[in-house]
């Protein structure tokens, strides 16, 4: 098989993981929903989230397409000079174009969060039925209703980038394989658009409607969790799936629309290295991420049949399995791809093929993968020392627990910054020893081995963002199961499972900012790319490299470190806005019914899912400008270089801190569920469980932890891909 031929494998495995999506669909759909009073709940939740997600996406389409307006009018203002060489894109055609492809990526973008809720909302209720008879069908129905996101979202990815590079590529006169990568680069910010706002419009409902339940329900009420008697639990439940499911589907969809974009455009050197060099299938450097990405997928839905195991056994071990069997597989389709698409036909100086030393790029990818899910379960399960000493810290008052969390997520930074810089400079020296220089004499495999690492890592996406919607799919059937009286044993096992399904949602966080983190060096030379294509059109100097020495440089790498925590900062208080207004109305509710409490009133939750809607798509809209409008106000007013300086500091501050807030997020979130659990014991040996001071305190530091780790951490991952996709796109207007 030739690298022509096997380019094939792009649509063929797109299609095959849609069909396979839907016969998950199907397999969980058709499992028993349990008794009525379950039914009820699950569809209470059902109709509360279709109708958020209706009004967040008609605003955020509404801001889509306003946006393709003002792309479509600024590219078709400032881009004539810059496509010289393609003759039929001269004026409105590029602008156009551009436009098209902001809107199909926003399109899709916006389908796959739709995606990522509908079947989680489907899944809740038969994984509460399930528990009520086995722990192992549970896990099973819970990850098949998050694989059905899982492998649409990433198979939307795949077939939205080929489909539209394609039919730039075929269709469009003049327009060569190596230029069609800086057309489409639009649909990644289109993606990255919609993913901002859907991740913060999520995050919002999601954690103002859990703090504001938790604090009025479990620590002034003394009630349990997800107790129907608290006006705030449907609320709660339906934030799990418009931001846990609908944010985060949409988060990774752009995540890997954005980074293949990038790996794409550094493929185009490596292309014209290939051509002068007589290289055969030239054009397969460009679509070596496409391929990757499709064996990727192949390799995750040969997993989800490794999902089973005993009822004695954790839950996380049954889900690592099918991790492993990802991860190996994935090994052989790299092989397979790098051996068949960087055949040069001879050896580097070193004397190896030099797809070998690609190969190994790839390697450090999946590596760097496997690493990110294990620090992240070091950091927030409650197996291990950062969640048990916030644990041991909640017994002496929320203080102390708030000090202690604060303390682990600032250490989280250490080893996911010694993590990434490994990797990215064990990828780089790889791809150095390939030896591709392009006519200059300038290094070009040391840059695309980061790509190639890039590309290795999102292999496992697929399977990474199955295990995330796990996590609000059984934090739901806790709560389907507690709502409707279940029994013990139902709730027991929820309740292990929402314990795992914590560390999962951690887990894509971790997965998330990493790839985001090794992305950022490949979107950052990407733009260097496409300032240099248009200075080179233009006949002006090109781009060597970022001088921080330059005043109106360091002044915008300051204000993209800024960003990072401003950004946060407004993320954070519409989340306390928006719970100040849900314990407002939870407090008159029990205050003004008091048969709530004997169940002889029942709380009106659709007056809090309103206040929680309505609040939360008015708080996302700031943030959401500010992260739009920083980086294009300063590319107007400081120049190119100075967005180059934003873009590579903004990116680092932005991955530190969203590490800082998931993992200490998520370490308080367990630190709570570990005390929940009945494992803290005081001095003598005695349990300290719910409704003690010990667990109110935890309590206390998991509302703090909330926001930080479903709202402005993940906000801050769509945050870094932004700066790189709106900087490609509008490159042309900040060079004058």
């Amino acid at each position: 098989m030739d690298a022509s031929a096997l380019q094939l494998i792009i649509p063929v495995a797109g299609i095959a993981a849609v069909l396979f999506a839907l016969y998950l669909a199907r397999d969980v759909l058709s499992r028993d929903k349990g008794p009525q009073a379950m039914q009820d709940v699950g569809d209470t939740i059902r109709e509360g989230a279709d109708a958020f997600v209706k009004r967040q996406y008609s605003t955020i389409g509404l801001l889509a397409l306003a946006g393709a307006v003002v792309i479509g009018i600024v590219i078709t203002l400032v881009e004539t000079k810059d496509v010289a060489d393609v003759p039929s894109l001269a004026g409105g055609p590029i602008g156009f174009m551009t436009a098209i492809a902001f809107l199909v990526g926003a399109g899709c973008s916006m389908l796959s969060g739709i995606i990522g809720m509908t079947i989680s909302v489907r899944s809740n209720v038969r994984t509460a039925a399930a528990a009520r008879r086995s722990l192992v069908e549970a896990v099973q129905v819970a990850m098949r209703g998050g694989a059905v996101s899982g492998f649409l979202v990433v198979a939307l990815s795949l077939l939205g980038v080929w489909g539209i590079f394609m039919a730039y590529e075929t269709f469009i006169a003049d327009v060569t394989v190596a230029q069609a990568p800086f057309l489409i680069v639009g649909f990644g910010f289109g993606a990255s658009f919609v993913a901002l706002f859907a991740q913060l419009g999520g995050g919002i409902y999601t954690k103002a409607a859990d703090v504001g339940s938790d604090l009025v329900g479990k620590v002034e009420q003394g009630i349990p969790e997800d107790d129907p008697r608290n006006a705030a639990v449907i609320a709660d439940l339906v934030g799990d799936n418009v931001g846990d499911c609908a944010g985060r589907g949409a988060d990774l969809f752009e995540s890997t629309a954005a980074e293949n974009i990038g790996a794409m455009i550094l493929g185009v050197a490596a292309f014209s290295i290939a051509t002068t060099a007589g290289w055969p299938n030239p054009e397969a450097w460009i679509f070596f991420p496409l391929v990757v990405r499709a064996f990727g997928l192949l390799a995750t839905i040969v997993a989800m049949f490794f999902i089973r195991g005993s009822e004695t056994e954790n839950p996380m071990n049954i889900l690592n399995r099918g991790y492993w069997v990802t991860t190996a597989l994935s090994v052989v389709g790299l092989a397979i791809t790098t051996n068949i698409m960087m055949n040069t036909g001879g050896t580097s100086a070193n004397g190896l093929p030099v797809w070998v030393w690609f190969f190994g790029a790839g390697i450090v990818g999946l590596a760097t993968s496997v690493a990110f899910v294990y620090i992240t379960q070091y950091y927030t399960a409650g197996t291990f020392r950062p969640v048990r000493e916030i644990a041991e810290a909640s017994k002496t008052g929320p203080a102390t627990n708030i000090i202690s969390g604060t303390a682990v997520g600032f250490e989280t930074t250490f080893v996911t910054a010694v993590t990434i810089g490994i990797a990215l400079i064990a990828s780089h020296w790889l791809g150095q020893q390939a030896g591709l220089t392009n006519a200059e004499g300038k290094d070009v495999g040391g840059i695309f081995g980061t790509a190639v690492a890039t590309m290795g890592m999102l292999m496992t996406t697929a399977y990474i963002l199955a295990m995330d919607t796990f996590g609000p799919i059984t934090d739901n059937a806790g709560g389907v199961a507690e709502f409707s009286r279940s029994e013990a044993g139902a709730r027991e096992i929820t309740d292990r499972l929402d314990a795992v399904g914590n560390t999962t949602k951690a887990l894509t966080k971790g997965y998330a900012i990493a790839s985001a983190s090794l992305a950022a060096f490949l979107l950052f030379n990407a733009y260097i790319d496409k300032v240099n294509l248009i200075q080179t059109n233009r006949g002006g100097p090109l781009l060597e490299g970022v001088n921080l020495a330059n005043v109106s440089v360091f002044v915008a790498a300051l204000l993209g470190a800024m960003l990072a925590y401003f950004f946060s900062s407004l993320a954070i208080r519409a989340v306390g806005t928006t719970a100040q207004a849900i314990i407002v109305e939870v407090r008159r509710q029990f205050r003004e019914m008091p048969g709530i409490m004997d169940y002889t009133q029942r709380p009106d939750y659709a007056r809090v899912v309103d206040i929680t809607t309505k609040a939360a798509l008015r708080q996302m809209v700031a943030p959401g400008l500010v992260a739009v409008a920083t980086p294009i106000v300063v590319g107007l007013l400081l120049g190119y270089e100075a967005v180059a300086g934003l873009l590579m500091v903004g990116t680092i501050a932005g991955v530190l801190l969203a590490t800082t807030l998931n993992n200490g997020g998520g370490a308080w979130d367990n630190a709570k569920k570990y005390i929940e659990s009945g494992h803290l014991l005081d001095d003598d040996g005695n349990v300290l469980g719910k409704k003690t001071a010990a667990h109110a305190a935890a309590v206390v530091g998991d509302t703090v932890g909330d926001p930080f780790k479903d709202t402005a951490g993940p906000s801050l991952h769509v945050l870094v891909k932004l700066l790189a996709t709106i900087t490609l796109v509008l490159a042309p207007l900040f060079i004058r």
